[in-house]
């Protein structure tokens, strides 16, 4: 997301910013934020609201304590006015509402780094927004390397042919470099996942390579560990030989920070949204357009 972009979303979100008097507590709209998010429906918007108090109830929250049902008065077509129905969200209930939208809208992406922070200055949104990405890779490697243990366990190759397999993708993905090779090069935890120290474009060339080999498993109905493996080989090396085209080599990137370190301040941070941004009891909070 580049930052003409980010700065773009982030004067609309800005723009629909409530705080509470007396207080520094903000709340937004949602039909206010329906639109910011590029939803022209307001029922699919409420389903992605329903969603979102069921992941609050699961997170054994207090919904009303974010989510508070109100009536707003707008101006219709023939100048009259009427009373519809809205809802006062927290930061914590914009954030869910983002976490279960459509992730292909680059508004909702947006919108999860956004309502995450407690603050709106550029640097740390585009920092967030990078951990995002990376986190998100990450977890679809995750996903598509545990498809793959599963689609050659079901052809003859157990759980230490699947660790070679994955080893000598990874040393034709890195140029010669094994697994091994590649943490005592990065100063990694032999303990530790390669993947949890590699930038997102490595975890997304690995990611891509893995792919390809279930897409082939599958197709080309191989069976056993001599030809997958050979089948996954040959798709690392295609993935480097792209990312070489374009002066990129994975095995002389530097190390990013460790996952599992990031992955607990995103859940330290979601716990202070929690808490620090419930509705009072009493608000007034009726809107006149």
């Amino acid at each position: 997301m580049d930052k003409q972009l980010i700065l773009s979303l982030q004067k609309n979100f800005n723009s629909i910013t409530n705080v509470i008097d007396n207080t520094d507590i903000e709340f937004w709209y949602a039909r206010d934020l329906q639109i910011i998010l590029g939803y022209k429906s307001w029922d699919k918007f409420q389903n992605v609201i329903q969603k979102a108090k069921t992941s609050a109830e699961n997170s054994k929250v207090i919904v009303s304590d974010h989510f508070r049902h109100v009536g707003k008065m707008v101006q219709i077509g023939s100048g009259a006015i009427r009373e519809i129905d809205d809802i006062v969200l927290t930061r914590y209930a914009c954030y869910l509402i983002a976490q279960n939208g459509d992730s292909s809208k680059k508004e909702i992406a947006f919108a999860q780094t956004y309502f995450a922070i407690q603050t709106r200055k550029q640097e740390l949104i585009e920092q967030r927004l990078e951990l995002e990405t990376r986190l998100k890779a990450r977890a679809k490697l995750r996903e598509s390397e545990t498809e793959l243990s599963k689609n050659i366990y079901e052809r003859g190759v157990d759980n230490s042919g699947f660790a070679r397999i994955r080893s000598q993708g990874d040393q034709a993905l890195f140029g010669g470099y094994s697994t091994m090779d590649m943490k005592n090069k990065l100063n990694i935890s032999q303990n530790r996942p390669l993947a949890d120290f590699l930038p997102t474009i490595t975890i997304t060339a690995k990611n891509l390579a893995t792919e390809i080999t279930n897409h082939n498993v599958k197709k080309d109905n191989l069976y056993g560990e001599k030809s997958i493996v050979t089948e996954h080989i040959q798709n690392n090396k295609s993935v480097r030989g792209l990312l070489a085209d374009r002066g990129i080599k994975p095995d002389e990137l530097p190390p990013s920070e460790d996952l599992k370190k990031l992955e607990r301040k995103v859940k330290f941070d979601e716990k202070k949204l929690i808490k620090h941004s419930a509705l009072p009891k009493q608000i007034e909070t009726n809107k006149d357009e």
